[in-house]
């Protein structure tokens, strides 16, 4: 894999950058959204190509339980299966076991869980983990973690740190073989040490040393306050190498993404613009507001009259609180598809805005405008 910085912010950290993956080039920073079963919720495919995603994030614990390593091998991987000839990068499932905490038991080689859909018990390593990213072929996979909670103990922070870089090696050695054999997708470790600074730095410093095509920043958006995500990823992300990507794992919204870019993040992904599309929630450059308030009933004005979108050139506000109130399913389809435009827009325009060497400028004028409107 190759990873070239094409033009930095000389006020930031931030950068654009082009990395090269078995289905194409992926122009940096990137939003990826979330198709955890193997599709993105309520947005076909072609909707997705039609917005100009270069590539989407699915999940292996989700896609190892149902449909099944067979069904995958059959299919000849996850693209195929799908329908998607663009890249796909796959979470390890580590998070997702791990938020099982009742259902669940870690040891140094590996992690036994329950199955959320029927009760089966399942054992995953460092090395199935990879195995199984290799069958859906992933063109980046991440490494198998342990990821602690806001308000773990030191200690506790500090076991799961000692799991996640043990298992990282493993991961590399697993890959590498996998590699030897024909599998062209990359593997990213995962920086934990949940808020501790030394217990970051060090772990920063082993996925480093480990040389692992691209680094991820795990254990952030887990229920900590604005100010401890944005003091964490300024430390860390300014702990990485320069040379690799860098990605930030579960954020979603402007604020986060503007400030992940600032600091030199060029991935990043989250559930969340579908989840609030399928809620009635849509973004506009004056900020998001819920479709089904009393207010839009009359307004038959676009969701953000600045969208180029198919949805704000189509439908009015009106239109879509309607298909909310009567519960159509068009509602989650139209409202996620102008979430997902919205913030793949906000991308693009931060990365001119990176070109033109004004990027904090642009986060300013964006979040003092997007910030207008309290609800």
């Amino acid at each position: 894999m190759a990873f070239s910085v094409v033009c930095r912010d000389s006020a930031s950290s931030a950068r654009t950058g082009v990395l090269q993956l078995p289905h194409g080039k992926l122009a940096t920073p990137v939003f990826m959204p979330v198709g955890t079963n193997g599709t993105v919720k309520a947005v076909a495919v072609e909707d997705l190509q039609e917005i100009g995603f270069e590539i989407i994030l699915s999940n292996t614990y989700h896609l190892y339980l149902r449909p099944g390593m067979e069904v995958m091998a059959g299919a000849g991987g996850l693209h195929r299966f799908m329908h998607w000839d663009r890249n796909i990068l796959t979470d390890s499932g580590g998070f997702q076991v791990f938020s099982l905490s009742a259902l669940r038991k870690v040891c140094a080689e590996g992690v036994t869980f329950q199955s959320h859909i029927d009760g089966s018990r399942h054992f995953l390593s460092p090395e199935k983990t990879v195995e199984i990213q290799c069958v859906i072929n992933s063109d980046i996979q991440m490494q198998l973690d342990v990821c602690s909670a806001w308000g773990s103990s030191r200690k506790d922070s500090e076991e799961a740190l000692v799991i996640t870089t043990e298992w990282m090696i493993r991961a590399k050695n697993a890959w590498e073989q996998k590699r030897e054999e024909g599998y062209t997708g990359q593997l990213f470790s995962i920086v934990q040490g949940n808020f501790f600074p030394d217990l970051r730095k060090r772990s920063a410093e082993a996925c480093a040393a480990a040389g692992t095509p691209g680094i991820a920043i795990g254990g952030l958006s887990v229920g900590e306050p604005y100010e401890a995500f944005i003091e964490t990823l300024t430390l860390t992300a300014a702990l990485l190498p320069d040379e690799k990507p860098r990605y930030v794992m579960g954020i979603g919204t402007p604020e986060y993404i503007l400030e992940a870019i600032e600091n030199g993040i060029d991935m990043f992904d989250c559930v969340l613009p579908t989840r609030e599309g399928r809620n009635g929630r849509v973004y506009t450059r004056n900020g998001p507001f819920a479709l089904k308030k009393s207010e839009n009933t009359m307004d038959f004005m676009p969701i953000d009259k600045e969208c180029g979108c198919k949805v704000c050139r189509q439908y009015s506000r009106a239109y879509l609180r309607h298909l909310f109130k009567t519960q159509e399913i068009l509602c989650s389809m139209l409202a996620s598809y102008h979430n997902l435009y919205f913030l793949h827009q906000l991308v693009l325009d931060a990365r001119r805005a990176i070109e033109a060497n004004r990027f904090t400028a642009f986060k300013k004028e964006f979040l003092k405008k997007y910030r207008s409107r309290e609800e």
